[in-house]
């Protein structure tokens, strides 16, 4: 399903498309590396403003106006960031991956000097990424100079010293003759001398992969057999072993639960031989208490720390007590100190080096749709917030008398920076960004949308649901006095997930062009407590569509967009909703599905194990499937809607898209599928990515616009329309 809407890595960069016709349908478009697509401009009327002189602005319709942050500049110059870690020498490393590159993921560590490029550490024929639980994650881990890192050709894990980089990588694991074995969210236990991590093995069976924790010896230079250390629940994930090696704590859950319903916090105890035994339940074992323990953290004296949301309903820093069994608080506020377990290797704390006792905690917390950088003083109970440009937190490493973070703002793209520290630990004297994601995104400054964190009423008298609200901006262009703008609103995926209000050059290029747009946090998105997310189950299909609804009615009736241009896109579970909202609401004038869920028994049927039995909860019953799966009721639908399908996801077949598109075609709606042969759940290469969002611009342009669009693109032929 897509369901988390985690971004795929990006992807390759390019300025042609190939494009053959499937006898499928005139409208189906098969997408693939090697042909070209003809290109049209639209005309564009434009008379210059006489309102300011000191400001000359291009007057025209909303949708129409030229901006300078193209799909181009979109698919190609973003990079995503896939984890970083900071060595014992201080040095730091990151994963990205590079449009250049066909998506190609890249270790890469910083400079040596200032003024030189950073260094690949990534051989041209290897590239880093695991497939475990269809999403990933902890892809990679270092100690001293030996770098561990899963090779997504072939999903083995493979050694590799960092100081002699003309070496080439040596095989840890056994090549079982595909990806069917993929490995993640790893640690070193210098104790053993061996590798601790998670397996997911498929080799009996794809939908039910069985998941253990296991070591592999670092000793010999021959791939071995990993040794089963825990198994026998349905998902493990971050395995974390003390500092002498002694105790080994994991985070379990089992069918129907996803991590963030129910799991548990486990510890063992390692035997001589390196075996895991007497195990104590700490957290998530007592059916009395609601929780969902995560990230679990070891000081260096070897003292437990983990997050979970016992009680309150937010994730807080809780300490276990070993000597009696107890957890206990740290710090309690009603925010949230981390996200969903969508993805291996997430770290939202950190205890700070160079300090004698391990009193201090580096952390981030969200609250009210704002993320904060705070430094935790555990004896205290205080948390000191930092003062740094970032709005949005996400991951956190603690470096040599520093911090690193990965973060973004309404203006700063996804980033790594460090943050240098006074000597009290409480205030910032030095914010450096090492990385970005985008290397041109402040040539467009002037032309960003800034958010708006919006509340809007919900169906439920006294409650509210959130957004954020991005006006048309362009330095360049203006609208006629009186026109209001269409609006396209964002149904994120997930469903548990989260709209973030930071630079997004995807929005930014409906925004520069004079588009409103909002991404909206219905129910059930994550960030605003256990309450709020719990608010989609046994409802989804009903509060995250009527929360939508609301928050476009909420514009409309305030003024601020056209509610007879009112346009609806999604991705994965984000595609549900949005194809939901099309088929039992009448609200939107047009929608866009990317590779979003029409069938939910379908969905239940052929999605992997990660999230086999996730809809059960946000579901219900088997009437409840078919009540509210849009492909058993295309009757309802009414208005134009183009769909766009990897032909290789695994999370939500092609099927789907296709079932949709043959009904609403049959039905005599205007309608088309664009599919993409090699992309799997979520677009990669950079070439699909640009195409899909042209051809959403010009499809709503053409259809319930009213203007032309001012860029070079061809439109995919649409049935039932001209």
């Amino acid at each position: 399903m897509g369901f988390s809407g985690i971004p795929a890595l990006t992807r390759h960069y390019a300025f042609c498309y190939f494009a053959s016709v499937s006898p499928f349908s005139s409208s189906l478009i098969h997408i693939t590396p090697s042909t070209k697509l003809l290109t049209r401009k639209f005309s564009l009327p434009i008379r210059m403003s006489s309102t300011n002189p000191n400001v000359k602005k291009h007057i025209a319709p909303y949708g129409s106006w030229k901006s300078p942050i193209t799909a181009d500049i979109v698919s190609g110059s973003t990079k995503r960031l896939g984890g970083f870690s900071v060595d014992s020498l201080g040095r730091l490393f990151w994963l990205e991956s590079r449009p250049t590159e066909s998506g190609r993921a890249v270790i890469v560590k910083e400079p040596g000097k200032p003024g030189e490029d950073p260094i690949d550490v990534t051989p041209k024929d290897f590239a880093v990424r695991t497939l475990a639980q269809e999403y990933g994650g902890g892809d990679f881990c270092i100690q001293g100079d030996i770098l561990i890192f899963s090779n997504y050709k072939d999903q083995r894990l493979y050694k590799q010293s960092i100081s002699s980089l003309d070496s080439a990588p040596l095989p840890l694991t056994p090549d079982y003759g595909g990806r069917s074995v993929c490995y993640a969210d790893g640690v070193f236990d210098s104790r053993f001398n061996r590798y601790v991590t998670v397996r997911e093995d498929q080799r009996e069976s794809g939908i039910n992969a069985i998941t253990t924790i296991v070591s592999i010896a670092l000793s010999s230079n021959s791939d071995q057999e990993p040794r089963l250390l825990v198994g026998g629940n349905d998902f493990y994930a971050s395995p974390r072993i003390d500092p002498k090696g002694d105790r080994i704590a994991w985070i379990e859950w089992g069918h129907p639960n996803m991590p963030w319903d129910r799991s548990e916090l486990w510890v063992g105890y390692i035997s001589e031989n390196g075996d895991v035994q007497n195990r104590i339940c700490v957290a998530g074992g007592d059916p009395t208490i609601v929780e969902s323990p995560t990230e679990p953290l070891w000081s260096s004296q070897g003292e437990l720390y983990f997050v979970t949301d016992r009680k309150s309903g937010f994730w807080n820093i809780y300490k276990w007590v070993e000597s009696s069994n107890e957890v206990l608080p740290v710090y309690s506020l009603d925010a949230e100190f981390t996200r969903p377990l969508w993805i291996f290797g997430m770290k939202s704390y950190d205890f700070l080096k160079n300090h004698d006792q391990d009193t201090l905690i580096a952390c981030s917390y969200r609250e009210n749709g704002k993320s904060y950088l705070g430094v935790l003083d555990v004896n205290l109970g205080k948390i000191s917030v930092l003062d740094i440009p970032f709005t949005d937190i996400n991951n956190i490493t603690s470096g040599v008398h520093s911090l690193y973070v990965d973060g973004a703002s309404a203006v700063h793209p996804s980033s790594i920076a460090k943050v240098t520290l006074d000597d009290q630990r409480t205030e910032v004297i030095d914010f450096k960004i090492m990385w970005s994601s985008s290397s041109v995104s402040e040539m467009y400054n002037s032309y960003y949308s800034r958010p708006e964190l919006i509340k809007f009423p919900t169906d439920v008298p006294g409650q509210y649901a959130y957004a954020y609200f991005y006006p048309p901006t362009n330095t360049d262009f203006q609208a006629s006095h009186g026109e209001t703008p269409p609006l396209l609103l964002r149904s994120h995926g997930g469903p548990t997930a989260e709209a973030r209000g930071c630079l997004n050059l995807t929005i930014q290029y409906w925004t520069s062009r004079g588009w409103a747009y909002v991404d909206v946090n219905y129910g059930g998105s994550t960030g605003y407590g256990r309450g709020y997310r719990e608010r989609l189950l046994g409802n989804w299909g009903i509060v995250d569509v009527n929360d939508c609804c609301n928050c476009a009615k909420f514009l409309v009736d305030s003024g601020r967009v056209d509610g007879e241009r009112l346009c609806i896109t999604g991705s994965s579970a984000g595609g549900y909703t949005t194809l939901a909202a099309l088929a039992f609401k009448d609200v939107f004038k047009a929608g866009a599905s990317l590779y979003g869920i029409g069938d939910l028994q379908l969905l239940r049927a052929e999605t992997h194990k990660f999230e086999s039995h996730y809809t059960d909860n946000l579901v219900g019953d088997e009437k409840a499937y078919f009540e509210r799966s849009p492909i058993n009721f295309v009757d309802h639908f009414s208005c134009p809607i183009i769909l766009f399908q990897g032909l290789e996801d695994k999370v939500v077949s092609p099927d789907q898209a296709r079932k949709i598109y043959q009904a609403l075609k049959e039905k005599g709606l205007p309608v088309a599928l664009v599919e993409y042969e090699g992309e799997q759940h979520g677009f990669r290469r950079a070439e699909n990515i640009k195409f899909t969002l042209e051809q959403q611009m010009v499809f709503f342009a053409r259809l319930v616009g009213r203007f032309d669009v001012a860029d070079e693109v061809t439109p995919v032929n649409i049935d039932n329309f001209e």
